[in-house]
Parts: structure tokens; C-alpha cells; sequence
């Protein structure tokens, strides 16, 4: 029996035909492909704002030489051996004017809660290099660390004073020609001045009007007058005279604090928390982990920060679970708070050394003061 017929000629099944929604499906892909592709290389306005290092103010940091070494350090007082973490949050800025991230990084940070995305301008004002950006930064962190110093030793009773000084000037200043680097300022608009942030004040009060400055130069008093600009730094806009300002203290004792490579003046209560542990017996947080940030000033004043959301991802990654934030960044805090993350709002000095008195005592933290929407 034959089971085939050598003479058949068997054909192919016709292959179907493709259907125009496929087809179109297809070029449609194909095309986004392309315009993915393309878009990723062009250049955007756009900088993305992430966690950065975390670091504890108990701890240690290397040093320019590379070298661990304790991030507080204090000589001249008696100190005391401290446990936990009192950290402190930084964030990064991935992007700057000579490299910004592709539109595809964007993409991925728009929907990563961890990130922001933020308009360069905000970030790098229009003008300013990154090297005036840098200066500008370090002298906040030196100008913030010896306002923590001053804050924590007016806490533990210390006699502290104080006197502004010009550190820098920036290209093309409304104080270029009028003040000079190392000029002591003793007052403004017949104000006398104890901090920066009484100076700032007074700047902005006048709304751009000229303001007139009491200084000191080589011994002598003399009076000036600068006419500010508006101008934008860290997406915050306010009038300036286009100097860099320290404060310079005469302490009584030697207080240093380790930190590279780190800017602005945002860990300035966190240091003043970390040099108040050193200083005083048993541990100012319970030995827990406690993590927190805000400007300060000597009189121990916690004021806003920049990057707050990425700094609560921080310290939640850190393993904190108390956080101290301060009050004037609740608005940005409500409905970001990520984890089970335990956020309180902080005027003042004292309002962070109640929450730390509540968990070394292990207290009711619930009746303190935490976030609300405005």
C-alpha cells in the first residue's frame, strides 16, 4: 500500500495576510523607538535632586588626608563618650549647565519619590559659575558650623560673641568697590547686627531700597551704602548685596568640626546636637539613631532647608526612625513622609532637645509637635 502519491505536489498554506491595525501598530513602534532614541540625547533645562550621603555627628569623617578622624572633636572642655547616631542628611544634584541628565533620566526620576526634578535655573542662577557656586557653598558650611558651635555653647551656659565678617565677594557684586573681604559689619540702617540672618532681614525689608552698613576696615568705623539685586540661589529669590559673610566668634573653647566635600548651611542643628552630646554625660539621644536637619543661628533659631523630601529617603535608608524637621519646611513634609519614619516640626534648639529628651526617656512622643499642611 502506497502511502503517498510520489506525482502530488503538496503546496504551502498561504501565510495570512498581516492585518493594517498591526501594521500600524508596528510603524507606530517603530517610530516612538526612534523619537526615544533621539530625545535621549538632546539637551533639557533640568537638574534631578537625589539622597546624598548620610553622616553622624557622633562619628567620624576622613579628612583631607584621607584619614579617619571624629567628626566633632572639642579641646579645652572635658567630653564624654557618646552612642547612636545624631545624623545629618545632604542631597545631590545629578546635572549641571555643562551636562544635563538626558530626558530619559528625567522620565525615570519623575516617578522615583525619592527624586525631584528641578529647573536649573533653581539650582545654577543664570551667571554663576560652579566654582562661585562651590565658594558660595563652602562658606554657608563654615559660616553654619560656627553658628552651631555658638548655638550649642549659649545652650550649656557659655559666654559667646560674635561679630559679622566679609569672606568673599561674588563677580560682578553690588558691593564690589564698597566692601572688601575681612570688612567686620557692625550694623545696618542703625541696626546693630548679632547674626546673618538679621542682616538678610533687613535687605529684604528694604525691598531693594539701598541699605546702609556700619563696618569696620583696619581699626576704624567708617559708614557705606550698597544697593541690592534680586537674585535667585536654591530656587529661593531675595534681594543681595553679593557677599559671602561669616561670623566670626571668640569662643571658649576649641570646637572642630570635620566635614568634606559638603556645602551650604543645612547640618547647622545637627551639629549644634552633636556638640552639646560631646560635651554633656550620658547620651543625648538614648543611644538610638536620630536624624535631623535645618539651618541655625546662635541664638538657636532652626530655619528651612533645601531638598527636604530627599533628605527624609535619607535617613529613612540610614535606618532612622526619628527625624527633626524644621517647621518652616512642614508644607513640603505632609504626604512625603516615607516609611514609618517619625517626623517632628522644630522651632528652636529646645523644641529638638524635648524630642531627644522623649526617646532617651523613652516618653510620650506623641503629644509632641509634628507636621501639618498650612
Amino acid at each position: 500500500m502506497a502511502l503517498f502519491d510520489e506525482n502530488t505536489t503538496i503546496a504551502p498554506a498561504p501565510r495570512p495576510r498581516m492585518s493594517r491595525r498591526a501594521l500600524a501598530g508596528i510603524w507606530a513602534l517603530a517610530v516612538a523607538m526612534v523619537v526615544l532614541l533621539i530625545i535621549t540625547f538632546l539637551p533639557t533645562s533640568y537638574v534631578i535632586q537625589q539622597p546624598g550621603p548620610v553622616y553622624n555627628t557622633l562619628g567620624s569623617a576622613e579628612s583631607a588626608d584621607g584619614e579617619e578622624v571624629p567628626l566633632i572633636s572639642v579641646e579645652g572642655a572635658e567630653t564624654f563618650p557618646t552612642a547612636g547616631a545624631l545624623d545629618l542628611l545632604t542631597v545631590q544634584v545629578q546635572g549641571n549647565r555643562e551636562r544635563t541628565p538626558s530626558w530619559f533620566e528625567l522620565a525615570m526620576a519623575w516617578f522615583d519619590p525619592s527624586k525631584a526634578v528641578l529647573p536649573i535655573d533653581a539650582v545654577f542662577p543664570e551667571g554663576q559659575t560652579t566654582e562661585q557656586r562651590n565658594e558660595q557653598s563652602a562658606a554657608m558650611m563654615v559660616d553654619s558650623q560656627a553658628e552651631a558651635t555658638a548655638a550649642a555653647l549659649v545652650e550649656l551656659g557659655y559666654d559667646v560673641d560674635g561679630r559679622l565678617s566679609v569672606h568673599s565677594l561674588t563677580d560682578g557684586s553690588p558691593a564690589e568697590g564698597i566692601l572688601e573681604e575681612g570688612d567686620i559689619i557692625l550694623g545696618a540702617d542703625g541696626e546693630s547686627l548679632t547674626d546673618v540672618d538679621e542682616l538678610r532681614e533687613i535687605i529684604d525689608d528694604g525691598d531693594g531700597a539701598p541699605v546702609e552698613l556700619l563696618i569696620e576696615r583696619d581699626g576704624e568705623e567708617e559708614t557705606v551704602e550698597v544697593a541690592p539685586e534680586e537674585s535667585t540661589l536654591e530656587g529661593e529669590t531675595a534681594w543681595r548685596i553679593g557677599v559671602s559673610l561669616t561670623t566670626d566668634y571668640d569662643f571658649p573653647i576649641d570646637v572642630t568640626i570635620q566635614l568634606n566635600n559638603v556645602g551650604g548651611p543645612s547640618a547647622g542643628m545637627m551639629f549644634a546636637l552633636g556638640i552639646m552630646d560631646t560635651l554633656t554625660p550620658g547620651e543625648l539621644n538614648g543611644g538610638e539613631r536620630v536624624a535631623g536637619t535645618g539651618t541655625i543661628t546662635a541664638s538657636g533659631e532652626v530655619g528651612p532647608i533645601g531638598g527636604i523630601r530627599q533628605k527624609l529617603w535619607g535617613a529613612l535608608d540610614a535606618g532612622a526612625q526619628v527625624f527633626l524637621a524644621p517647621e518652616a519646611n512642614c508644607d513640603e513634609v505632609v504626604g512625603h513622609i516615607p516609611g514609618d519614619l517619625e517626623v517632628f516640626a522644630v522651632e528652636d534648639l529646645d523644641d529638638a532637645l524635648a524630642v531627644l529628651d522623649a526617646v532617651r526617656e523613652d516618653g510620650d512622643l506623641a503629644g509632641l509637635p509634628r507636621c501639618t499642611a498650612r
